[in-house]
Protein backbone atom coordinates (compact mmCIF):
# COMPACT_ATOMS: atom_id res chain seq x y z
CA UNK A 1 0.00 0.00 0.00
CA UNK A 2 2.48 2.36 0.71
CA UNK A 3 4.49 1.78 -2.76
CA UNK A 4 1.20 2.01 -4.40
CA UNK A 5 1.04 5.42 -2.56
CA UNK A 6 4.20 6.37 -3.39
CA UNK A 7 3.95 5.92 -7.31
CA UNK A 8 0.54 8.01 -6.84
CA UNK A 9 2.48 10.84 -5.55
CA UNK A 10 4.75 10.74 -8.11
CA UNK A 11 2.15 10.51 -10.43
CA UNK A 12 0.42 13.82 -9.09
CA UNK A 13 3.50 15.54 -8.77
CA UNK A 14 4.65 15.04 -12.39
CA UNK A 15 1.06 16.66 -13.31
CA UNK A 16 1.65 19.24 -11.31
CA UNK A 17 4.09 20.36 -12.91
CA UNK A 18 2.50 20.33 -16.42
CA UNK A 19 -0.06 22.78 -16.21
CA UNK A 20 -1.16 22.44 -19.97
CA UNK A 21 -2.78 18.80 -19.02
CA UNK A 22 -4.82 20.14 -16.31
CA UNK A 23 -6.61 22.42 -18.66
CA UNK A 24 -6.76 19.60 -20.78
CA UNK A 25 -8.20 17.69 -18.12
CA UNK A 26 -10.26 20.00 -16.32
CA UNK A 27 -10.94 22.85 -18.76
CA UNK A 28 -11.88 21.01 -21.73
CA UNK A 29 -14.92 19.23 -20.53
CA UNK A 30 -15.79 22.50 -18.90
CA UNK A 31 -15.93 24.28 -22.19
CA UNK A 32 -17.22 21.48 -24.34
CA UNK A 33 -20.34 21.33 -21.93
CA UNK A 34 -20.84 25.04 -22.38
CA UNK A 35 -20.44 24.84 -25.84
CA UNK A 36 -23.41 22.12 -26.12
CA UNK A 37 -25.49 24.33 -24.07
CA UNK A 38 -25.16 27.25 -26.47
CA UNK A 39 -25.72 25.11 -29.37
CA UNK A 40 -28.80 23.74 -28.40
CA UNK A 41 -30.14 27.24 -26.54
CA UNK A 42 -33.25 26.75 -28.20
CA UNK A 43 -33.97 22.95 -27.60
CA UNK A 44 -32.97 21.93 -24.28
CA UNK A 45 -34.31 18.67 -24.32
CA UNK A 46 -31.26 18.11 -26.25
CA UNK A 47 -29.09 19.04 -23.81
CA UNK A 48 -30.79 17.50 -20.95
CA UNK A 49 -30.80 14.36 -22.84
CA UNK A 50 -27.13 14.78 -24.16
CA UNK A 51 -25.60 16.74 -21.19
CA UNK A 52 -25.04 13.45 -18.55
CA UNK A 53 -23.63 11.30 -20.12
CA UNK A 54 -21.19 13.21 -21.56
CA UNK A 55 -20.83 14.30 -18.41
CA UNK A 56 -19.36 10.94 -17.82
CA UNK A 57 -17.76 9.93 -20.49
CA UNK A 58 -15.48 12.91 -20.67
CA UNK A 59 -13.22 11.43 -18.24
CA UNK A 60 -12.95 8.10 -20.30
CA UNK A 61 -11.67 10.26 -23.10
CA UNK A 62 -9.15 12.63 -21.46
CA UNK A 63 -7.65 10.27 -19.47
CA UNK A 64 -7.04 7.39 -22.01
CA UNK A 65 -5.40 10.70 -23.80
CA UNK A 66 -3.21 11.64 -20.86
CA UNK A 67 -2.18 8.09 -19.43
CA UNK A 68 -1.14 6.75 -23.01
CA UNK A 69 0.85 9.98 -23.81
CA UNK A 70 2.52 10.04 -20.15
CA UNK A 71 3.00 5.95 -19.77
CA UNK A 72 4.96 6.07 -23.61
CA UNK A 73 7.14 9.30 -21.69
CA UNK A 74 7.65 6.36 -19.08
CA UNK A 75 8.60 3.63 -21.58
CA UNK A 76 10.95 5.97 -24.17
CA UNK A 77 12.75 7.59 -21.27
CA UNK A 78 13.51 4.35 -19.48
CA UNK A 79 12.20 5.72 -16.29
CA UNK A 80 9.74 2.34 -16.61
CA UNK A 81 12.81 -0.15 -16.68
CA UNK A 82 14.24 1.61 -14.28
CA UNK A 83 11.10 1.27 -11.89
CA UNK A 84 10.72 -1.96 -12.42
CA UNK A 85 14.46 -2.66 -11.11
CA UNK A 86 13.10 -1.65 -7.56
CA UNK A 87 10.86 -3.67 -5.05
CA UNK A 88 7.99 -2.70 -7.35
CA UNK A 89 5.04 -5.23 -8.42
CA UNK A 90 2.85 -4.61 -11.41
CA UNK A 91 0.29 -4.42 -9.31
CA UNK A 92 1.68 -1.72 -7.42
CA UNK A 93 2.56 0.29 -10.52
CA UNK A 94 -0.68 -0.23 -11.76
CA UNK A 95 -2.46 0.95 -8.83
CA UNK A 96 -0.44 3.81 -8.44
CA UNK A 97 -1.27 5.38 -11.56
CA UNK A 98 -5.04 3.97 -11.40
CA UNK A 99 -5.12 6.01 -7.87
CA UNK A 100 -3.51 8.65 -9.21
CA UNK A 101 -5.94 9.34 -12.32
CA UNK A 102 -8.94 7.90 -10.12
CA UNK A 103 -8.32 11.44 -7.93
CA UNK A 104 -8.08 13.74 -10.67
CA UNK A 105 -10.70 11.79 -12.54
CA UNK A 106 -13.09 13.29 -8.87
CA UNK A 107 -11.93 16.23 -8.99
CA UNK A 108 -12.31 16.58 -12.94
CA UNK A 109 -16.18 15.57 -11.93
CA UNK A 110 -16.54 17.80 -8.93
CA UNK A 111 -15.84 20.72 -11.23
CA UNK A 112 -17.58 19.84 -14.35
CA UNK A 113 -20.50 18.97 -12.13
CA UNK A 114 -20.36 21.93 -10.60
CA UNK A 115 -20.62 24.04 -13.58
CA UNK A 116 -23.22 21.53 -15.66
CA UNK A 117 -25.45 21.02 -12.73
CA UNK A 118 -25.47 24.97 -11.54
CA UNK A 119 -24.59 27.24 -14.17
CA UNK A 120 -25.97 25.71 -17.23
CA UNK A 121 -28.90 24.24 -15.50
CA UNK A 122 -28.19 20.10 -16.29
CA UNK A 123 -31.15 18.38 -14.63
CA UNK A 124 -31.17 14.80 -14.00
CA UNK A 125 -34.07 12.62 -12.16
CA UNK A 126 -31.31 10.65 -10.62
CA UNK A 127 -28.74 11.03 -8.14
CA UNK A 128 -26.06 13.50 -9.13
CA UNK A 129 -23.42 11.31 -6.85
CA UNK A 130 -24.05 8.37 -9.26
CA UNK A 131 -22.99 10.17 -12.32
CA UNK A 132 -19.84 11.81 -10.90
CA UNK A 133 -19.04 8.00 -9.74
CA UNK A 134 -19.39 6.52 -13.20
CA UNK A 135 -17.46 9.19 -14.52
CA UNK A 136 -14.86 7.96 -11.80
CA UNK A 137 -14.80 4.60 -12.97
CA UNK A 138 -14.81 5.68 -16.69
CA UNK A 139 -12.04 7.65 -15.67
CA UNK A 140 -9.87 4.35 -14.56
CA UNK A 141 -10.96 2.45 -17.46
CA UNK A 142 -9.47 4.98 -19.67
CA UNK A 143 -6.67 4.93 -17.91
CA UNK A 144 -6.10 1.11 -18.00
CA UNK A 145 -6.58 1.15 -21.83
CA UNK A 146 -4.33 3.95 -22.20
CA UNK A 147 -1.55 1.93 -20.09
CA UNK A 148 -1.75 -0.83 -22.86
CA UNK A 149 -2.07 0.99 -25.91
CA UNK A 150 1.29 2.64 -24.97
CA UNK A 151 3.38 0.29 -25.57
CA UNK A 152 1.85 0.31 -29.20
CA UNK A 153 3.21 3.46 -29.65
CA UNK A 154 6.91 4.81 -30.70
CA UNK A 155 5.72 8.61 -30.28
CA UNK A 156 3.78 10.87 -28.83
CA UNK A 157 2.31 11.57 -32.09
CA UNK A 158 1.37 7.83 -32.73
CA UNK A 159 -0.11 7.84 -29.21
CA UNK A 160 -2.36 10.25 -29.77
CA UNK A 161 -3.44 8.86 -33.03
CA UNK A 162 -4.63 6.06 -30.61
CA UNK A 163 -7.91 8.80 -30.43
CA UNK A 164 -9.44 8.11 -33.62
CA UNK A 165 -8.44 4.82 -33.71
CA UNK A 166 -9.70 3.42 -30.61
CA UNK A 167 -12.08 5.60 -29.25
CA UNK A 168 -14.40 7.51 -31.42
CA UNK A 169 -16.12 4.33 -32.76
CA UNK A 170 -16.50 3.74 -29.38
CA UNK A 171 -18.19 6.65 -28.01
CA UNK A 172 -20.09 6.78 -31.86
CA UNK A 173 -21.56 3.59 -30.84
CA UNK A 174 -22.42 3.35 -27.60
CA UNK A 175 -25.88 5.09 -28.13
CA UNK A 176 -25.24 8.18 -27.49
CA UNK A 177 -26.04 10.13 -30.91
CA UNK A 178 -28.01 7.42 -32.44
CA UNK A 179 -30.16 5.10 -30.36
CA UNK A 180 -28.67 1.28 -30.52
CA UNK A 181 -32.27 -0.48 -31.61
CA UNK A 182 -31.64 2.04 -35.07
CA UNK A 183 -28.59 0.65 -35.99
CA UNK A 184 -27.50 -2.05 -37.92
CA UNK A 185 -27.56 -5.54 -36.84
CA UNK A 186 -23.71 -5.48 -37.28
CA UNK A 187 -22.80 -2.54 -35.66
CA UNK A 188 -24.93 -2.94 -32.34
CA UNK A 189 -22.83 -6.75 -32.64
CA UNK A 190 -19.97 -4.54 -32.17
CA UNK A 191 -21.26 -1.92 -29.90
CA UNK A 192 -22.45 -4.79 -27.37
CA UNK A 193 -18.24 -5.80 -27.18
CA UNK A 194 -17.28 -2.40 -26.65
CA UNK A 195 -16.90 -0.76 -22.66
CA UNK A 196 -18.42 2.44 -23.30
CA UNK A 197 -21.97 1.00 -24.49
CA UNK A 198 -22.31 0.07 -21.15
CA UNK A 199 -21.06 3.54 -19.62
CA UNK A 200 -23.66 5.05 -21.45
CA UNK A 201 -26.46 3.12 -20.97
CA UNK A 202 -25.92 3.05 -16.76
CA UNK A 203 -25.12 7.13 -17.21
CA UNK A 204 -28.78 7.15 -19.38
CA UNK A 205 -30.19 4.99 -16.38
CA UNK A 206 -28.98 7.16 -14.01
CA UNK A 207 -30.50 10.35 -15.64
CA UNK A 208 -33.79 8.98 -15.96
CA UNK A 209 -33.48 7.66 -12.05
CA UNK A 210 -34.13 4.01 -13.24
CA UNK A 211 -31.72 2.20 -10.98
CA UNK A 212 -32.97 -1.31 -12.14
CA UNK A 213 -31.53 -4.14 -12.49
CA UNK A 214 -29.86 -3.37 -15.96
CA UNK A 215 -28.57 -0.59 -14.35
CA UNK A 216 -26.55 -2.91 -11.72
CA UNK A 217 -25.07 -4.94 -15.42
CA UNK A 218 -24.08 -2.29 -16.72
CA UNK A 219 -21.77 -1.21 -13.86
CA UNK A 220 -20.79 -4.98 -13.38
CA UNK A 221 -19.48 -5.43 -16.93
CA UNK A 222 -17.65 -1.63 -16.56
CA UNK A 223 -16.02 -2.81 -13.57
CA UNK A 224 -15.19 -6.27 -15.19
CA UNK A 225 -13.38 -4.07 -18.36
CA UNK A 226 -11.55 -1.97 -16.07
CA UNK A 227 -10.47 -5.44 -14.69
CA UNK A 228 -9.82 -7.10 -17.78
CA UNK A 229 -8.02 -3.41 -19.54
CA UNK A 230 -5.60 -3.46 -16.25
CA UNK A 231 -4.39 -7.06 -16.79
CA UNK A 232 -3.75 -6.43 -20.93
CA UNK A 233 -1.87 -2.95 -19.41
CA UNK A 234 0.17 -5.17 -16.44
CA UNK A 235 1.13 -7.84 -19.63
CA UNK A 236 2.70 -5.20 -21.81
CA UNK A 237 4.37 -3.22 -18.80
CA UNK A 238 7.40 -4.73 -19.63
CA UNK A 239 7.77 -4.09 -23.19
CA UNK A 240 10.24 -1.48 -24.86
CA UNK A 241 8.95 0.97 -27.13
CA UNK A 242 12.67 2.30 -28.30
Amino acid sequence: MRVTGAVAVRVLAQLRRDPRTIALIVGVPCLLETLLKELFAGRSPVFQHVGAPLLGLFPFVTMFLVTSITMLRERTSGTLERLMTLPLSKLDLLAGYGAAFALVAAIQAGVVSALTFGALGLEVQGPRTVVAALAVANAVLGTALGLFVSAFAQTEFQAVQFMPAMVFPQILLCGLFVGRGAMATWLRWISDALPPTYAYDALAHTAADTLDGRFAADVAVVCGCILLALGLGAATLRRRTA
